[in-house]
């Protein structure tokens, strides 16, 4: 077993999409989760709105930052009084939150839980919802986006659904579902329930050029 996981990370430092190749993401043993953070979580908001009726207030221009939590969007919508113990708030117009192990994520919209005072769970949504992350120990940096985009901060991953593509600058994968752990840096992709798209893979050889651009497409071949 042990050496079954030396193989994997020496795949892994070679580019995480071969992975998908060589052995299912569930094999990786990833790092541990977010660090403990005592740290109180600070709103910034150019105006907050209560509405009594309903219990909720709005936040225009809003930023939550916690230790190296950053979230930021247009809007804030949230329960009367502010709470991050255990509440649930829809931020949407330009969400940006910085994920873990330098990673982002990017939507029109996203709703995010809170348990204890931390971001649990996340829902973002967009055409597209976008990700990246510098990758450890290299200079590529990991780009993804599909219709939603869903952050379990617990696992750390991040499952890509509807029209999902993911790339490391080389080599691109795209799917119906494609789910990408970043604290391992390993990925699946599989056919997701209900879709007929299926599992579309491309490694590009050293030297041989760099992945297209999403939509873009191959060149013609020449006369």
């Amino acid at each position: 077993m042990a050496r079954s996981r030396r193989s994997l990370r020496l795949l892994l430092a070679c580019g995480f999409l071969p992975c998908v190749v060589a052995a299912p993401a569930q094999a990786a043993q990833p790092p541990t989760g977010l660090p403990p953070c005592n740290q109180p979580i600070t709103l910034d908001a150019s105006s907050g709105t209560l509405d009594v009726a309903t219990k909720t207030i709005v936040f225009t221009k809003v930023m939550i930052t916690q230790c190296t939590l950053h979230l930021q969007a247009d809007s804030a919508r949230g329960s009367d009084p502010v709470s991050f113990a255990n509440s649930q708030w829809t931020f949407a117009g330009h969400v940006h939150m910085d994920a873990e192990h330098r990673g982002s994520l990017r939507s029109d919209e996203a709703v995010v839980e809170f348990r204890d005072n931390r971001i649990a769970h996340a829902i973002a949504t967009g055409k597209p919802a976008e990700f990246e992350q510098q990758l450890e120990g290299s200079q590529q940096v990991a780009r993804g986006h599909a219709e939603q985009i869903v952050y379990d901060v617990s696992d750390g991953t991040l499952r890509l659904l509807n029209n999902a593509y993911l790339t490391n600058g080389q080599n691109e994968l795209s799917g119906g579902l494609v789910v990408y752990n970043i604290r391992a840096q390993s990925v699946q992709a599989v056919k997701s329930p209900g879709s007929d798209q299926g599992v579309h893979l491309i490694i590009t050889p050293d030297g041989a050029g760099a992945a297209r651009p999403p939509g873009a497409k191959p060149a013609p071949n020449p006369p």
